[in-house]
């Protein structure tokens, strides 16, 4: 009930009082006056809390590693990787980051931070201390998971969090065993698993990054969908060991919302008429359906990034809930003109250095529960 509402309310008891014929004593008066608004429902108040995933493109230091593939990413190597150009690159992520979060209608802060952000494409822990430790992401107080991944290139998973909204409980870096047409094993990134407390409730959450579609989607697809087993058996021992906890799943897939490695492998719903006890939701589905993507490639939409949970954040109870998901495609992460006008504005285009942000825009949900204040 608004404070407009209760004014007006009261007046019409007031006006009632003075000028009616009926005599109504003072005591009676006050009586339907206390009754109105202890008996009047109230209305109810929501905390909004921001569960986002962005994949940064590439987040590189400028040093030489000589056990990883970085050697385009130094300041002699093929993109010129100078300390400006690393500082550019971490100012523009923090920039993104720091508006990610959401914004009250009525009085938007001046920064919106996510309290939870899932990470993809970052070189090691020290990018994430440069990134965290940024101007713009300071008054946040980011908390850092992350494991040191396999992959061929050096790029891992990593997940932020507000220490004044989560608390780590368990970390786990689950690892992706998979080989190539010659037996070879292909090294690639793990999922992150972290569960602890998103104020004082029990959550856990993956992070993923799985297998390109380099040499083609159809002769790719059996990496991505055997990382679709792994994370529907991370979830299941989840599930099992937890039958209450929240699993909020994120990553660059690689694979859209319809594709067999979510509706056969995961069995992820995009309709919650369907969903079962146990289930997946999937809301970036309904998004993709709509011609909407977080990539472009050869003027077609891809939503490789998502953001999918178990069906126990649909409940209407007091604890946490789904609210809205959504792709973060403000106009200055664009491209503005030219062949790939309205594109992700990226690091680089066709080898040319642009300042830009990302290849992928960031996606996020918003998750809400009533406050008891």
């Amino acid at each position: 009930m608004s404070i407009k509402t209760s004014i007006i309310s009261i007046s019409y008891l007031v006006v009632l009082f003075f000028l009616t014929e009926v005599k109504i004593n003072l005591i009676v008066f006050l009586l339907l006056l206390l009754s109105y608004f202890y008996g009047y429902p109230q209305e109810k108040q929501y905390s909004v809390t921001t569960v986002a995933f962005y994949n940064l493109e590439n987040l590189y230091d400028t040093e030489n590693d000589s056990l990883i593939r970085d050697d385009d990413r130094t300041p002699d190597g093929r993109y010129q990787w100078t300390e400006k150009r690393y500082r550019s690159k971490l100012t523009n992520m923090a920039k993104v980051i720091n508006q990610l979060g959401y914004k009250a209608i009525d009085t938007v802060p001046e920064n919106n931070f996510p309290d939870i952000i899932g990470l993809a494409e970052i070189e090691n822990r020290k990018v994430l201390n440069d990134l965290i430790s940024h101007p713009l992401l300071l008054p946040a107080n980011y908390g850092i998971v992350h494991k040191d991944s396999p992959d061929e290139r050096g790029i891992d998973v990593a997940l932020l969090y507000r220490k004044d909204s989560f608390i780590p409980n368990n970390i786990d870096s689950r690892r992706l065993i998979i080989h190539n047409d010659e037996a070879y094993r292909d090294y690639t990134r793990d999922q992150l698993v972290v569960d602890g407390y998103l104020n004082n409730e029990r959550f856990c959450f993956i992070v993923n990054h799985w297998p390109s579609r380099s040499g083609g989607e159809r002769r790719s697809r059996p990496y991505r969908e055997a990382a679709a087993r792994l994370n529907k058996k991370i979830i299941d021992s989840l599930q099992w060991k937890h039958p209450d906890i929240k699993i909020i799943s994120m990553g660059d897939f690689n694979d859209n919302p319809t594709n067999n490695s979510f509706k056969k492998i995961l069995r992820t719903q995009g309709s919650r008429k369907h969903l079962e006890e146990g289930d997946l939701y999937n809301p970036m589905e309904k998004i993709y359906k709509k011609g909407i993507g977080s990539l472009a490639y050869r003027d077609e939409w891809s939503l490789f990034d998502q953001i999918y949970f178990t069906e126990n954040l649909l409940k209407n109870n007091s604890s946490y809930r789904f609210w809205k998901a959504g792709i973060y495609d403000v106009d200055f992460l664009k491209t503005k003109n030219g062949k790939y006008k309205g594109y992700p504005l990226r690091t680089f285009a066709a080898g040319v250095y642009t300042n830009g942000y990302a290849d992928h825009f960031p996606v996020y949900v918003y998750l809400v529960k009533e406050r008891c204040d």
